[in-house]
C-alpha cells in the first residue's frame, strides 16, 4: 500500500493518494480543486486514480472531486446520509456509489469501510482503512475529514453561522457527541487521518501535527475528554472562530458541482484601457505589499497582498461580479489558483502592477501613524479609532476608544460610519487594518489613517487598554 500526504498551508487543507502497488490503482481522499498534484504523483508512483472518496460536503474550499471524475474517469464515492437538502446533485453525470454507514468499497486489495459520523454536517462519513493486500484482517486507520482533527473536533455550527440554516447548531452539536462517543470505541492504535490543521475555520485549537492516533485523541484531545451530553454541547458551540461568508458559497458550489476549469486552464494578462471597465463591473483585487499600496494606488481598488488572499478574499469578494487583479504577471496564475480554490470563478485577468503605478492613474493614498503619533487623538476623541481584530482577539484586550468591526464583515457595516471624521483603523500588527484602510477608501472614505504596528505596538509604548 501507498498512503501519499498533501497539505495546501493557504487553506489549512489535508487530502491524501491511497494507493494498491499490486492493481496500481489509487483512490484521493477529499481532494483539493487543484488536481494535478495528484496526478503528478500517481504517474510518478506508476498508478491509475480511479477513484475519490469524500467525507462530506466542504464548506471551506473547493472540492476537486468532480474535475478528478471529469478528467480521468475517477469514481466518486460519496455520503448518502443526512437529509435530503444535503445531498449531491451532479453526480447522474459520473460514476458513482453513495455511501451509508456500514457499507464498504475496495480499491485493489484496500479495503474502506464506512462510518456514519454526522454532527460537522449531518452527511459526514469517515472511512476505516484496512491493508488487506498486506495480509491484515484489522484496520490501520481511519479518514476523519472534518470529524475528529489532531487536538479539536469539527464545529457543528458551521450550517447555521455561514449557511443560515437556523436552529441546526445545537441538533448538530448533539449528534457530534454521539459520534465523539462512537469514535472512542475504536481501537486505539488506529491512526486518524483528518482532513485539516492549524489554522482551519472548521474548529477551534487544531493542532499543527499531520495525524494521530484514536487513543492519544481519547486522552489529550479536550473536545474528547466529555461524559455528559450537556457539557459537551456547550464547550463546543462557545468560542469558535468567525465562520467565513464565503463557506455558504462553498457549501453549494460543492453540493450542484463545480465549474469544471479542464486541464491547461490559465489567465491572460489585460491592456490598460481596460481598467475602468473592470473598476465599474467587477471587483478588482491589488496585490500589491500594503506599504506600496498606501503610497500610491487607484481609486476603488481593495487591497490583499497575495500572501493573504486566502483567509481574506472569501469575505471581501463579491462572488456575483468579475474579480480582476492588480499583480506582476508572475504571481497571476499562483493568484487565481488560490481564488478558484475559495469558489470565485470568474477571474478575468490581471493588470501589470508596474504599468499601473508608472500609468499615473494609482493617485490615491493614505496615511500610517504610529501609537505615539496618535495616542493623543486617539485618547482625546479627535479620531474615530477602528479595531478590525476577531471577536477572540477583541476579548483579550483592546483600546478603550476604538469601536470593534471585525474585518471580514466591515464591508457590510459602513452606513454608520461618519465621512466627514479622520478614521484610524488598526488590527494586531498593521497588516489587516492596512486592507481595511482599502476597504474604507474604495467606499468612499477619504480621511483613513492605519495604525503602524496595531495593538501589538500600542501595547509595546505602554498605552492604556482594557478587557472586554
Amino acid at each position: 500500500m501507498l498512503l501519499k500526504y498533501f497539505y495546501d498551508e493557504k487553506l489549512a487543507h489535508a487530502s491524501y493518494l491511497v494507493g494498491c502497488q499490486r492493481a496500481k490503482t489509487a483512490v484521493i481522499v477529499d481532494p483539493g480543486r487543484d488536481i494535478e498534484q495528484y496526478l503528478e504523483i500517481a504517474d510518478r508512483e506508476g498508478m491509475k486514480i480511479t477513484a475519490v472518496a469524500e467525507t462530506h460536503i466542504h464548506a471551506d474550499y473547493v472540492s476537486g472531486a468532480r474535475e478528478l471524475a471529469d478528467r480521468v474517469g475517477a469514481k466518486l464515492y460519496v455520503s448518502d446520509e443526512g437529509p435530503a437538502e444535503w445531498k449531491y446533485l451532479y453526480l447522474d453525470d459520473y460514476d458513482h456509489a453513495l455511501m451509508h454507514d456500514g457499507d464498504h468499497f475496495m480499491i485493489g486489495n484496500i479495503r474502506f469501510d464506512v462510518l456514519h459520523t454526522p454532527g460537522h454536517t449531518p452527511e459526514s462519513i469517515s472511512f476505516m482503512l484496512t491493508d488487506q493486500g498486506g495480509g491484515a484482517d484489522k484496520p490501520m486507520g481511519i479518514f476523519t475529514g472534518d470529524f475528529v482533527f489532531v487536538g479539536s473536533i469539527g464545529r457543528p455550527d458551521l450550517l447555521e453561522e455561514a449557511a443560515g440554516l437556523m436552529d441546526t447548531a445545537e441538533p448538530g452539536a448533539r449528534d457530534l457527541f454521539k459520534s465523539a462517543e462512537r469514535f472512542k470505541s475504536l481501537p486505539d492504535y488506529l491512526q486518524v487521518w483528518p482532513a485539516h490543521g492549524a489554522g482551519s475555520a472548521c474548529g477551534k485549537g487544531l493542532g499543527a501535527i499531520p495525524s494521530s492516533t484514536v487513543g492519544y485523541e481519547k486522552l489529550f484531545n479536550p473536545a474528547l475528554q466529555f461524559t455528559d451530553e450537556e457539557k459537551f454541547v456547550k464547550y463546543i458551540l462557545a468560542d469558535q472562530p468567525e465562520a467565513p461568508k464565503y463557506f455558504a458559497v462553498m457549501k453549494r458550489v460543492n453540493k450542484v458541482g463545480p465549474a469544471i476549469l479542464g486541464e491547461g486552464h490559465h489567465h491572460e494578462m489585460l491592456d490598460l484601457s481596460r481598467l475602468n471597465e473592470a473598476l465599474t463591473s467587477g471587483t478588482v483585487i491589488d496585490l500589491t505589499p500594503s506599504p506600496q499600496f498606501a503610497k500610491g494606488h487607484i481609486a476603488g481598488t481593495l487591497n490583499i497582498p497575495i500572501g493573504m488572499l486566502a483567509t481574506q478574499a472569501g469575505w471581501l469578494v463579491d462572488y456575483d461580479k468579475p474579480t480582476y487583479l492588480i499583480c506582476e504577471p508572475r504571481e497571476l496564475e499562483e493568484a487565481a489558483r488560490v481564488l478558484h480554490k475559495i469558489g470565485v470563478e470568474e477571474i478575468v485577468g490581471g493588470f501589470d502592477a508596474s504599468e499601473v503605478r508608472s500609468s499615473g492613474k494609482a493617485n490615491e493614498d493614505y496615511a500610517s501613524g504610529t501609537p505615539a503619533e496618535l495616542s493623543s487623538a486617539i485618547q482625546s476623541g479627535e479620531v474615530k479609532l477602528i479595531d478590525v481584530r476577531s471577536n477572540d482577539e477583541w476579548n483579550e484586550g483592546h483600546i478603550e476608544q476604538a469601536e470593534h468591526r471585525f474585518l471580514g464583515r466591515l464591508p457590510n457595516h459602513l452606513e454608520d460610519l461618519p465621512h466627514d471624521e479622520k478614521i484610524v483603523v488598526h488590527c494586531r500588527s498593521g497588516a489587516r487594518s492596512a486592507i481595511a484602510a482599502s476597504v474604507l477608501q474604495a467606499a468612499g472614505f477619504k480621511n483613513v489613517v492605519n495604525l503602524t504596528g496595531g495593538y501589538t505596538a500600542w501595547k509595546a509604548e505602554g498605552l492604556p487598554s482594557t478587557k472586554a
